[in-house]
């Protein structure tokens, strides 16, 4: 009989720890793990509080990274939750994260797999799946892509990231403008405070990153460290262009 899943009392975070298993690498020369980050054999990623994000430049693995913990979790790596297949994946974008998910090894407190991974390259996949799976159950159905791109984004947060599970964000700000970036540190504070949701998040943008009492990690090539938000590239860049935006513009420009 297949396990009936029960909520737990206990808080997050519920996944604790990332390891790579390197018995189970077949061939490093493949990606991901010829990525410089997973050069080290004993890369590993801890998780101490609700809300874990993730920064770095493009084409340093983060996406890769939470693609992994995604698959590891259960979960469509290309987007969705347990249980859905929404993508084509034939046509789909190419995602890694069940190559890299098969070396990582888990420590969970306890294993709590219900919840979401959210991609906003397959975000209107994964809501024209959720609007046809409604119809063909005789139900209403959410409607997600009626709204504008940024609407639409919150009212699927909103809906999706009620209950108690782990919840995997890349780049949430895609369609979101400051404002509504505003609106989504909300919703991120109310799952905080909860205190049934996990978040893991990567973004670009500095408004996510200063959410409060988040554990910030930066990326590089070279591995996983702790930083501030003011020690973030992004906030540097931002903080110079708002202070003298035609003297910012005009440095990167001759540059």
């Amino acid at each position: 009989m297949a396990r009936t899943y029960r909520p737990t009392r206990l808080r997050a975070p519920y996944l604790r720890r990332l390891w790579l298993d390197e018995a189970r690498i077949v061939d490093r020369a493949v990606y991901p793990f010829c990525l410089p980050l997973f050069g080290n054999p004993d890369f590993s990623m801890e998780f101490d509080r609700a809300v874990t994000i993730i920064v770095g430049e493009n084409g340093v693995g983060k996406s890769t990274i939470l693609e992994g913990i995604a698959a590891l979790a259960g979960y469509d790596e290309a987007g969705g939750g347990k249980g859905y297949r929404p993508v084509d994946h034939s046509r789909a974008v190419e995602a890694m994260g069940g190559q890299l998910a098969q070396a990582l090894r888990a420590s969970w407190l306890p294993r709590v797999t219900k919840g979401w991974f959210f991609r906003a390259e397959s975000f209107f996949t994964v809501s024209r799946y959720l609007d046809t799976a409604a119809l063909d159950a005789g139900e209403a159905p959410p409607d997600f892509l009626s709204h504008s791109h940024g609407e639409g984004f919150l009212r699927f947060f909103e809906e999706r990231c009620a209950r108690q599970g782990l919840y995997i964000f890349d780049e949430p700000e895609s369609a979101l403008s400051p404002s509504r970036q505003v609106e989504f540190l909300k919703l991120l504070q109310r799952m905080d405070r909860s205190g049934h949701c996990q978040v893991i998040m990567a973004t670009h943008s500095p408004i996510l990153m200063a959410y409060p009492g988040a554990r910030l990690l930066g990326l590089t090539r070279y591995g996983l460290e702790p930083v501030r938000l003011e020690e973030t590239r992004h906030f540097r860049l931002l903080r110079e262009f708002c202070l003298d935006p035609e003297l910012f513009v005009a440095m990167m420009l001759d540059g």
